[in-house]
């Protein structure tokens, strides 16, 4: 299995950063251009000019986006902007937040992961990685030598032990981080150091599969560096620094545990949907606020998803499960039950949408205005994936269709970060 491990993190200096708002930020793959901008103008010590930097028009092998983040990380850590833990700990950390007006409270603690041989591992992927992504990462990691963003990764613990654990000897204690983000979602952060917890934590993720909800591309950049680095040594030891990703684990049993759906927005629809009859059935929806609440309902039982166009909403439902092993083609039961996978096979492939028309979105709000302002044809809104739908499909070895998933909250980058070299 793959064991977890403490380590010393390199975390913001509240004592020079006055702010700690202004400085951490979302994962770099859901930060749009603009709000690039905005956080790069927020702090000259915000995480992103490390973690996202910007190409510069000049640049060339010793001056790049790259060379420049190490020359402000080691700036950042010889100014004491970033400090380093003195011991060995593991990082509890809340959110706590609301959605629909119902407050939630996400537990989970980060660590490192021990990486393992994919043969042996029993870490699974959901989601396939892009080769330009994960050459922007490595690079990245290679010149910092630290992981700078923990990947995300979902155990099981019906009983709850390890909250248990952290309600009983940790949330008492001072947390090290609390910040509220601009999406209102609070952040603590907590030290545990005691190995006697630690090893118990431990104990209870032992022989358990592990399956990664984010951070699939900063996954596979640590497995290829972990290769390099082996591939130069004659007698490893198994506990070379490299041999661990740093990970934020979280309960999958817990019901705070958030997948928002991503819809679809979509450029080249044909104005002719009669074809849509033969496999559907299709309802008039007069409001859209009612959409959400009809999509729910119907998904308890069906596979359906919210049509929008500039025409009306519609509420489409697939007419029998039958169809689904007649027309979607590929992959295994679980795989050919997802609505993204239905969608595509019974829409999509059929009016020859490629991925390039296709734009994504957790917003339905984006969906319409982006469709009442004449930049797309139509959206469709989705109901969100079942975890047991991801667990299923990850360990068939499937991966699920882009953009399937949308865990919330995310996990803040620049809480913490793990010194490799």
């Amino acid at each position: 299995m793959a064991n977890i491990k403490p380590f010393k993190a390199v975390f913001y200096n509240s004592k020079k950063v006055k702010s700690i708002a202004k400085v951490v930020s979302p994962p770099y793959d859901v930060i749009s251009p603009d709000e690039q901008d905005e956080l790069h103008n927020l702090s000259p010590y915000n995480f992103t000019h490390i973690d996202f930097g910007k190409d510069a028009p000049n640049d060339d092998k010793t001056n790049n986006k790259y060379t420049r983040a190490k020359k402000i990380y080691a700036g950042w850590l010889k100014k004491g902007v970033l400090l380093q833990d003195e011991k060995p700990c593991l990082y509890f950390y809340r959110q706590d937040y609301k959605i629909m007006g119902e407050k939630h409270s996400r537990m989970g603690f980060i660590s490192l992961m021990e990486l393992e041989d994919e043969e042996e591992s029993r870490v699974y992927p959901h989601e396939n990685t892009h080769s330009k992504a994960i050459d922007d990462r490595l690079k990245l990691y290679e010149i910092l030598k630290s992981s700078l963003s923990s990947i995300f990764v979902c155990y099981s613990d019906k009983h709850r032990n390890i909250e248990k654990i952290f309600n009983k000897n940790v949330l008492t204690t001072q947390p090290i981080i609390d910040v509220e983000d601009n999406e209102k979602v609070h952040h603590k952060l907590w030290r545990l150091s005691d190995p006697d917890l630690i090893k118990e934590i431990n104990d209870s993720l032992s022989g358990q599969h592990l399956f990664i909800a984010d951070g699939h591309h900063r996954y596979k950049v640590a497995m290829e560096y972990r290769a390099k680095r082996l591939s130069r040594m004659r007698r490893p030891s198994g506990q070379e620094a490299f041999n661990y990703v740093m990970t934020y684990f979280t309960n999958m049993d817990s019901r705070d545990l958030q997948i928002f759906p991503m819809h679809r927005i979509v450029k080249g629809l044909p104005d002719d949907l009669d074809f849509l009859e033969e496999f559907f059935r299709i309802d008039k929806v007069k409001k859209k606020e009612e959409l959400p609440i009809l999509l729910a309902r119907a998904g308890r039982n069906e596979h359906a998803f919210g049509l929008y166009t500039r025409e009306g909403i519609n509420l489409l439902r697939l007419k029998n499960r039958s169809l689904i092993d007649k027309f979607v083609k590929e992959g295994s039961r679980e795989y050919k039950s997802l609505d993204a996978a239905i969608l595509k096979s019974f829409v999509f492939d059929r009016v020859g949408i490629k991925s390039d028309d296709i734009r994504y979105t957790k917003s339905m709000d984006e969906v319409i205005g982006t469709v009442d302002e004449s930049q797309a044809d139509a959206g469709f809104i989705m109901n969100p994936v079942k975890i047991s739908q991801l667990r299923a499909i990850a360990l068939n070895g499937e991966r699920m269709p882009p953009k399937t998933t949308y865990f919330y909250p995310k996990v803040l980058s620049g809480l913490t970060v793990y010194k490799i070299g």
